[in-house]
């Protein structure tokens, strides 16, 4: 990524609803120069996509929490996978080294949708060993994406 690239997906991040003319006179581009440069940050994968960032708590999600899960054995991962990309209740699934095989960011309506989420969907997977789950309090720092590296010098 050149200079230029790193701009504009940082200027993406920010603001993806920005039109090509705008990000053009920012960058010093034309606008169908600025959207050649996006078109190829997507295909590269830089860019995987544009979306409306959604407030939980808005939609009547207000609580977050984070799941730790040990699985019984490696085999049992497929089918653990498989629910977790059909449950809503699950934004995140990071795959751990550690303790712990795997941490799901979580929102549930309240503690009751969380109780229920736990005890019904996540612990009758089979292979499901242990969670642990931390109710998150307050989000001091939320951000829906990441900005790209600043060029080495």
């Amino acid at each position: 990524m050149d200079d230029l690239d790193r701009k504009l997906a940082a200027r993406l991040a920010n603001d993806a609803r920005a039109t090509w003319a705008d990000l053009g006179a920012e960058l010093g581009l034309s606008p169908p120069a600025v959207a050649d440069r996006a078109k190829r940050l997507c295909d590269r994968g830089v860019i995987r996509g544009y979306y409306a960032v959604l407030d939980p708590a808005a939609l009547g999600y207000g609580l977050t929490a984070f799941v730790a899960v040990t699985l019984a054995h490696p085999r049992d991962r497929a089918k653990f996978l498989a629910v977790v990309a059909k449950r809503e209740e699950i934004k995140e699934a990071h795959h751990m080294a550690g303790d712990d095989d795997f941490l799901l960011k979580v929102h549930c309506r309240d503690t009751q949708h969380l109780e229920h989420f736990l005890t019904s969907i996540l612990k009758s997977i089979p292979g499901v060993q242990r969670t642990r789950t931390s109710i998150a309090l307050g989000t001091a720092k939320d951000l829906a994406t990441l900005q790209p590296p600043r060029a080495v010098s």
